[in-house]
């Protein structure tokens, strides 16, 4: 691309020398910059990739990802499942009966989300199986009255595995002492820890008693699908509607999480452009160190011209620099992006733990992840080579433009 004399002459240039130190100095501010901003957004890109990751296979894996709920009791929910198979989309089914309450042990009162499950067909729709601490969704047996709890409820409500704990429905019932609650004491089977959010609102109840506490027939309330694709959701839960319109409605995670989903989006695509201008500012100083240094070379630029030098030449002389600047800087900011956005959070757990700031309350997750990307650092690292050139193209040309009589007529 460039010519041997451009490259010795160029190298030569980008070297201090005692006349130039100011030169230098915008050149450096300049590689550091640069270094900066693709080290920033290539770490900032991978956090926001990780909250992306940890919604899609934590929250999603346990929210349902599209479900259809039915008016009435389905009894025979084989059958309907067999048809929403049918679906290319729908990888696995399972179905539910979900219920509200609230569970007391030990003095101490939590509202929770229950949901009756078969465990044989739960296994193929929710990570919860893979996400157990302590026992197994499989000893949700019907008739047992046993339970699986979150982590963080077990611990609010002081429960071990074996312990016993009340579930209190809102339903009241009448009795010879007046109405009163409707509950149930159930036997801790399993622990599950997925992360905070979902750890303290939801728990796991065999179907068959489920609908029992509900006095309601043998069957399900509804049949939950899993997707080959989260973004399907709305599609195939409306034709799985579709199959009984006057008795199933649909319902997918884009009405219960979708918010989520969306701002996480919007702002990696508003940090990303953000941090972006620190590159754009960069590839700037490396037009200003650029132009000032095609001013301090003019002579240099005349007296190659007179001995011959073409135009091109003394271009490529003084886009070598730029192109250096670039390189070197796009590089080293590639190497601790890579770094920071593999180790940040290690680091800011440690800082959290030490220090006891409590940096991740705000959020569904109690550690900062990290997903590191190849396509995004190629992109930012294509994307920083380019500016980086584009930024020499005008100070060459002006350097290429001198004109050898008029500027030594004033040496």
């Amino acid at each position: 691309m460039f010519r041997p004399l451009a490259l010795f002459i160029g190298l030569r240039y980008t070297r201090a020398e005692r006349s130039n130190r100011f030169i230098s100095f915008i050149s450096l501010i300049s590689m550091v910059g640069l270094t900066l901003g693709v080290a920033v957004l290539i770490t900032v890109l991978s956090v926001m990739n990780g909250f992306d990751r940890e919604l899609k296979t934590r929250i999603l894996g346990m929210v349902p990802q599209a479900t259809v709920i039915s008016t009435e009791v389905i009894g025979d929910w084989q059958q309907l499942a067999d048809e929403i198979k049918k679906d290319p989309e729908v990888v696995a089914v399972a179905p539910f009966i979900q219920l509200q309450g609230m569970l007391t042990s030990n003095g101490q009162v939590a509202g929770i989300m229950v949901t009756g499950i078969d465990p044989e067909y739960e296994k193929n729709v929710s990570i919860i199986n893979d996400n157990m601490t302590e026992g197994s969704i499989d000893t949700l047996k019907s008739g047992d009255f046993s339970i699986v709890l979150g982590e963080e409820m077990v611990q609010s409500l002081g429960l071990r595995i074996g312990d016993k704990v009340t579930l209190v429905l809102p339903e009241a019932s009448p009795s010879p002492a007046g109405v009163i609650p409707r509950f149930k004491r159930f036997t801790l089977t399993g622990i599950f820890s997925i992360s905070p959010e979902v750890d303290s609102l939801m728990a796991f109840i065999p179907m068959n008693d489920a609908a029992k506490l509900l006095r309601l027939p043998a069957g399900a309330q509804g049949i939950r699908l899993k997707l080959d694709d989260i973004f399907t959701a709305p599609m195939a839960a409306q034709k799985a509607a579709a199959i009984a319109p006057d008795q199933l409605y649909p319902n997918d995670w884009t009405q219960t999480h979708g918010n989520l989903f969306g701002a996480i989006q919007m702002e990696k695509a508003m940090v990303g452009l953000l941090l972006f201008l620190i590159i754009l500012v960069a590839a700037f100083n490396i037009v200003s160190s650029l132009v000032m240094l095609v001013t301090d070379k003019k002579a240099d630029i005349a007296i190659l011209k007179t001995f011959g030098a073409s135009p091109k030449l003394i271009t490529q002389i003084f886009m070598v620099q730029g192109v250096v600047i670039g390189f070197i800087g796009t590089i080293a900011g590639t190497i601790l992006g890579i770094i920071f956005a593999l180790t940040v959070g290690d680091i800011l757990g440690f800082i959290n733990q030490s220090f006891g700031l409590n940096l991740f309350d705000a959020y569904f997750i109690n550690y900062l992840p990290s997903e590191l990307r190849l396509v995004d650092v190629v992109l930012i690292t294509g994307a920083s080579f380019i500016l980086s050139f584009l930024a020499t193209i005008y100070p060459a040309r002006r350097a290429a433009r001198i004109q050898p009589a008029q500027t030594l007529r004033y040496e």
